[in-house]
């Protein structure tokens, strides 16, 4: 016949293995040291063995005792996972315009964690830039953003903390009709007296006109001026088409009609994408946002920086860093 086996009496069993004395054991338990005595006996007798050997100046496990112990423990942890609060298992994500798109890196890590955890939900919110989302962050209205971190103001980034995420190829994205457009990667020098666009209009994006300006300057390069920015696939074709001026971009993004993407090369410059997030300990998944991005970046040298690459001096610094991560 089953035997009914209430978790009050493997709990006063657990507290005397531990503690190896009943007044110690009733007392963490807030219990009377009889009560728990006669819970003891109630259970030997359930079980029919004795569980301690029992003196005026000692207790000390019984073989039956010592084998109990993990099971115990191990049925008492499965109660209170049973009778744990069901929580919503969320984690809100800033995916900003400089850094979406399906082949990009954080859409290839939200696939790859949607993969490894089907229960955490992420959700996304979208804000422009990092410029914007890392005051989201602080604002504490989503958990993280991802971005160009060191084109932030000083001040957000002394109240934030950056994981280097990938080192992404930058490109740019031109009207059909540009002069450039037909060929298959065009070279930094051959920029000069094309002004590039680097969304100087747009303060949401700030950190990407940080970067951009910091690329063309170290080439002697020209930006284009600030104009309103466009917002989606279809105002950015018309935005390229209206103005002319080829728009940093990086390799990955969707497809814009009448518009075409080329890589940069002779160097080939690089941007580091990083996770950033608040101080202290890291919300519910990003943990494993962090690790499926290290076993990317193991598989695909996420952090290795092409041949003949050029990085800002930050993003050398930080990759060199990048078990560190950086408040």
């Amino acid at each position: 016949m089953p035997v009914d086996l209430h978790p009050r009496l493997l709990r006063g069993f657990v507290a005397v293995a531990e503690t190896l004395h009943f007044g110690q054991a009733a007392a963490a338990l807030h219990q009377a040291q009889q009560a728990l005595s006669r819970d003891i006996r109630t259970l030997e007798r359930l079980l029919g063995r004795e569980l301690f050997a029992r003196t005026t100046r000692s207790v000390v496990l019984t073989a039956a005792g010592e084998r109990l112990v993990p099971q115990a423990r191990r049925l008492l942890a499965l109660q209170a996972e049973m009778l744990a609060p069901v929580t919503d298992r969320t984690l809100l994500l800033d995916l900003n315009s400089a850094v979406t798109g399906e082949d990009l890196t954080v859409e290839r890590l939200l696939a790859a964690v949607r993969a490894a955890d089907p229960e955490l939900q992420l959700m996304a919110r979208y804000h422009g830039g990092l410029a914007a989302g890392a005051r989201e962050v602080l604002a504490e209205r989503v958990d993280v953003s991802f971005g160009w971190f060191d084109g932030l103001p000083a001040a957000l980034r002394e109240q934030l903390v950056r994981h280097p995420i990938r080192l992404e190829p930058v490109a740019l994205l031109l009207p059909e009709r540009h002069l450039l457009a037909g060929r298959a990667a065009i070279r930094l020098a051959d920029l000069a007296g094309h002004p590039v666009d680097v969304c100087a209009g747009n303060p949401a994006t700030s950190e990407w006109t940080a970067f951009g300006e910091r690329l063309l300057a170290a080439h002697g390069l020209t930006a284009a001026p600030p104009l309103p920015p466009p917002v989606g696939v279809v105002e950015t074709g018309r935005y390229l088409a209206r103005h002319g001026a080829p728009m940093l971009t990086t390799l990955g993004g969707p497809q814009i009609p009448g518009v075409v993407t080329r890589p940069l090369v002779e160097p080939v410059p690089v941007t580091l994408v990083s996770l950033v997030r608040r101080p202290g300990p890291p919300p519910d998944g990003v943990p494993l946002l962090l690790a499926e991005a290290a076993e990317l970046g193991r598989r695909e040298g996420w952090l290795t920086p092409p041949p003949a690459a050029w990085l800002a001096p930050e993003d050398a610094a930080a990759v060199n860093g990048a078990a560190r991560p950086t408040a």
